[in-house]
């Protein structure tokens, strides 16, 4: 039987309140209740072209009226969101009044992917990056695919609490905190980041009031915390001016990777929860690029690989790294999907 585009919804539903979000699972339990068909907005759902959960349908419906919410163009929307608490009645009720009113502004905003720049994802970043800082004893070069903001791209910049341990400068504006189990990255390994370069299909500039908004919109609402950290991470990405170019994710690994490895520094191609968003035949194109950089890396040029992906195991992310010359991969570990929480091995596997 053919899934309907509704039924993303209900499973979104089920993710935001395993991840505490559980307005933002209400709001997606009613549209998959109640969204009305003679709507520009129901109809473009009910009638999505694509793959509801691969696109995130129910993700960029809940962005358009979180959005439209913080624009306060919609008094009775803004009245039934966080912070106040309301009955689902009283929330269906501020989205009937948003649909009558803004209907055209929230059928556009399902045109766009999802960017959630989720900053704590950065801890992933920064125990991978230790952990090849430590192997290679050389400074890193990154390049990040799907980067959006290029809020990660700052992940050294940022203060962590990793369970009992603490990295990173005490006055830093951002301050990432995870649970951990597990042993720690190398914390005291020698860590310099000499170059950053990002790409993305949409990428956005922390400095623009409008891309800011957008991200800020596909925060859950009910997540102050999150808000708050995304704030300060757009502040800082801001001041140290880093903007992702716009590119094929393909494409633009082939143009960053075709030129030999410089010695003297190792290049890291990085990425968290974009994979599962790339077409096969772009991930087939940047596995045969890296493929061929970690076959022409050395021990004075070395290539690492690092990302934070949904794999087989239900729920989390495997953090995994493979280092060239040698080639081997390791499971580092896992995290849960906003950054949340983190287990790192004691012994990487192959």
């Amino acid at each position: 039987m053919t899934e309907s585009p509704l039924d993303n919804f209900r499973l979104q539903a089920l993710y935001c309140n395993a991840l505490g979000s559980p307005f933002t699972a209400s709001v997606c339990t009613l549209l998959a209740e109640r969204l009305p068909p003679e709507t520009r907005f129901g109809r473009r759902i009910l009638n999505w072209p694509g793959n509801a959960t691969h696109d995130a349908l129910a993700l960029r419906a809940a962005g358009g009226l979180h959005a439209l919410s913080r624009s306060g163009r919609c008094p009775a929307l803004t009245a039934v969101y966080p912070p106040a608490a309301v009955s689902d009645e009283a929330l269906w009720s501020g989205i009937e009044a948003a649909l009558s009113g803004h209907d055209e502004f929230l059928a556009d905003y399902l045109s766009s992917a999802p960017q959630t720049n989720e900053v704590s994802r950065s801890n992933a970043v920064l125990g991978g990056c230790l952990t090849i800082a430590e192997e290679t004893g050389l400074p890193l070069d990154l390049y990040e695919i799907g980067s959006s903001a290029g809020l990660n791209l700052g992940f050294d910049g940022y203060a962590y609490e990793l369970g009992e341990a603490r990295w990173g400068r005490p006055d830093a504006r951002v301050r990432i905190v995870s649970s951990w189990e597990g042993p720690m990255p190398p914390l005291t390994a020698p860590l310099f980041v000499r170059n950053r370069q990002a790409c993305d299909l949409n990428p956005l500039d922390p400095s623009s009031p409008d891309d800011r908004e957008r991200l800020l919109s596909y925060v859950w609402a009910d997540q102050l915390e999150r808000k708050q950290r995304l704030e300060a991470a757009l502040a800082e990405a801001a001041k140290r001016g880093f903007v992702a170019e716009k590119a094929d994710a393909a494409e633009w690994v082939e143009r960053q990777l075709s030129v030999p490895g410089e010695a003297g520094v190792t290049r890291v191609l990085f990425h968290t929860i974009v994979w599962q968003y790339l077409p096969q035949d772009t991930r087939r194109r940047i596995e045969a690029v890296v493929a061929k950089a970690g076959a022409a890396a050395t021990k004075t040029a070395p290539f690492a690989w690092l990302r934070a992906e949904p794999d087989e195991v239900p729920g989390s992310a495997g953090i995994r790294l493979t280092l060239w010359p040698s080639g081997e991969e390791k499971l580092l570990g896992r995290m849960d999907f906003h950054g949340r929480s983190s287990h790192w091995n004691e012994r990487a596997k192959s």
